[in-house]
């Protein structure tokens, strides 16, 4: 699959997917969100492919927002469609069933840290600077935003960053929990790799149920998400990996996953 502003290279069951725009610090347009859901459903349904890296090319940024060009020139009937097709496509992210690492390499802002958030783990480069600065623009987030960054930090530290549209630094999105982890930024991409690998290990479906468990539970009642993940258990425990993990864990040798 050819695509014009993303790069992809698969390292063995770790597949890096980078957006590669770096003379507008890799924004998002139109053409770049299509191909992101296109690279996104090619991925999930790869199963050599167990964890996804997405970056962004060069050293400034990892996604500077949305394209403004294109948002300028939204008419006033356009932007609700606009968003939802964004919104669509964070959504096959977060929910691609494997796990998705945002390695955060300069800039996240706008659109980009709504596909960070959309992203299983982030691992920020110490250079990171990250935030919601839709409101200096006299608009909101679209893609989610909104939504998953009070999920992510809570309400109040969400409102602070969105009402006034401040970029923080990697340490205090660390502080907040909006990201998992901050690195050298030399050390970024090898860090990711690392994590990547060791996630690629572990048992697929019980990783793909872990996922959708904390990603559905979030939005219904404590008693529905104990009955889903109950049911979720019942099914990996019918998998040949469930037999693998415990018959190693009883013979005391690294388990072998297969992903069945």
């Amino acid at each position: 699959m050819a695509f014009d502003n993303l790069l992809l290279d698969r390292d063995g069951p770790v597949a890096i997917l980078t957006v590669n725009r770096p003379t507008v610090l890799n924004a998002l347009d139109t053409p770049t969100t299509d191909e992101l859901r296109r690279a996104i459903l090619e991925l999930k349904h790869d199963a050599a492919i167990r964890v996804v890296i997405i970056t962004g090319a060069g050293e400034k940024s990892f996604i500077a927002g949305a394209d403004i060009n294109e948002l300028a020139a939204l008419k006033p009937t356009q932007g609700k469609d606009h968003a939802q097709r964004g919104q669509h496509v964070f959504d096959l992210l977060e929910n691609m069933g494997k796990p998705v690492i945002a390695a955060i390499n300069g800039f996240c802002l706008g659109g980009g840290c709504e596909l960070a958030m959309a992203c299983t783990l982030r691992i920020a480069a110490d250079t990171a600077r990250i935030g919601q600065p839709e409101i200096n623009l006299g608009i909101i987030p679209g893609y989610a935003g909104s939504q998953r960054l009070s999920r992510l930090v809570g309400k109040g530290v969400a409102l602070d960053l969105l009402l006034t549209g401040r970029q923080v630094k990697a340490d205090e999105a660390l502080a907040i929990g909006l990201v998992n982890r901050v690195v050298p930024a030399a050390e970024l991409m090898a860090t990711a790799k690392a994590v990547a690998n060791e996630l690629a290990s572990k048992a697929p479906i019980a990783m793909r149920y872990i996922i959708e468990a904390v990603n559905r539970g979030l939005e219904i009642s404590f008693e529905s998400a104990q009955i889903h993940e109950a049911t979720l258990f019942g099914l990996v425990a019918s998998t040949a990996d469930m037999r693998e993990g415990t018959r190693a864990f009883l013979e005391k040798r690294k388990a072998q996953f297969k992903g069945e």
